[in-house]
């Protein structure tokens, strides 16, 4: 048995990718006789993942407004690391730039631990062209923390050859052991047809009518109003489509969303139907007749794969970063992150003939059995993490 602890912000399912990620390659590892442990820097009294097959330690401080408070820095973490660290084969730190790599770099520099680091698509020079002032303090917290980390890292793991192309010399001096790993989703699993109607459920306004599905966070990042843009360009001509929008809000963009969909004069067949789980999210995935992520970044997009599992073709941009993959196995259609390019997007997939959408239904599903199971993806990983400790 390989012993796993995976150190990592949030275990907040509404964090997206990485937790999701986080969470499948347990499930596998825990079913092949080997356990990952989570350390997460959420207060103490942070709700624990259900079914979650292994232990979880919450070490961080309440959350709060002031500087310290965002970058989660808790005092408990590093002693605990120091002090635990050797129960475990192996440790992966999850994410940059938040107080998990300081915790990381002091607590394991010294010792003989082996522990990789994902970076979750967070050396993506898109950050720095959205944020520019944050460009500064992060090079000096490479200097100090994340280059010393990464660069003295058994390996850094890259989840695209896109991912692994861009991190490149961003942040100097860069001298990191990187490798792109296999990443990817679980299969479907469930009766397809009770996992349709318990979707069908929670948004009677279908009514049982075809729609495009956006599922993930609702965020200035993910291009949703690109979505919507580019979904009125095509509403005329497919009357009978709707587009469901559906993820967390948690910076509150809905209302903004909701207006922009008013002035375009499709309001009447777009909704927001929150955060999706369990039947309901496969439900949706299985009954869409796309998935769309115009996305402006994405390290990987476990919602992609999630997709193509369900055998539903996805409408992506170039910044999700196994476009190239999608692209080469016409497994959907993928564009500029531009109003314009999002719009050509969706207007190529609505000139599509139903049998020409039927066969792009089925090389979605081959792609995804052949590139993105999560099974496959979880072994692979054991077998570095244990041909490496």
């Amino acid at each position: 048995m390989t012993r796993i602890l995976r150190f990592i912000q949030s275990s907040d399912p509404r964090g997206g990718g990485p937790i999701e990620g986080a969470r499948r390659f347990a499930q596998t590892w825990n079913e092949l006789g080997h356990t990952q442990d989570i350390l997460t820097l959420e207060p103490h009294d942070a709700p624990i993942l259900p079914d979650y097959p292994g232990d979880i330690f919450h070490l961080g401080q309440p959350y709060g407004r002031g500087p310290l408070a965002r970058y989660r820095y808790s005092k408990k973490v590093v002693p605990w690391l120091r002090e635990n660290a050797s129960k475990y084969d192996a440790i992966i730190v999850s994410g940059i730039w938040r107080y998990q790599a300081v915790a990381a770099r002091r607590a394991l520099k010294n010792s003989n631990i082996p522990y990789f680091v994902f970076p979750h698509g967070m050396l993506d020079p898109w950050f720095n062209k959205d944020k520019p002032y944050k460009v500064p303090f992060k090079k000096l917290s490479w200097l100090l923390v994340e280059g010393p980390l990464l660069n003295s890292a058994k390996a850094v793991f890259f989840t695209s050859e896109e991912e692994m192309r861009q991190a490149k010399n961003i942040f100097k001096p860069y001298h990191v052991n990187g490798m792109v790993v296999n990443y990817g989703a679980p299969d479907l699993v469930g009766d397809k047809i009770s996992q349709a109607q318990i979707f069908r459920k929670m948004v009677p306004e279908l009514d049982g009518a075809p729609y495009l599905l956006y599922l993930s966070r609702i965020h200035p990042k993910k291009g949703c109003d690109l979505a919507i843009a580019a979904f009125a360009s095509i509403a005329s001509k497919r009357p009978d489509l709707w587009l469901v929008m559906a993820g967390p809000d948690k910076l509150g963009m809905i209302p903004k969303l909701r207006a922009q969909a008013t002035a375009l004069g499709i309001m009447d067949r777009v909704l927001f139907p929150g955060m999706l789980e369990g039947d309901a999210k496969m439900g949706a995935f299985r009954e869409a007749e796309a998935f769309v992520l115009p996305s402006h970044q994405e390290n990987f997009g476990i919602a992609v794969a999630e997709a193509l599992a369900a055998g539903t073709p996805v409408l992506i941009s170039d910044k999700v970063n196994i476009w190239r993959e999608i692209e080469a196995d016409g497994a959907g259609i993928v564009g500029p992150d531009t109003v314009s390019g999002t719009t050509a997007v969706f207007q190529s997939y609505a000139a599509l003939s139903e049998s020409e959408r039927a066969e792009m239904r089925d090389r979605a599903r081959k792609t995804f059995k052949s590139r993105f199971d999560v099974d496959n993806a979880a072994r692979s990983l054991m077998a570095i993490l244990q041909d490496r400790s």
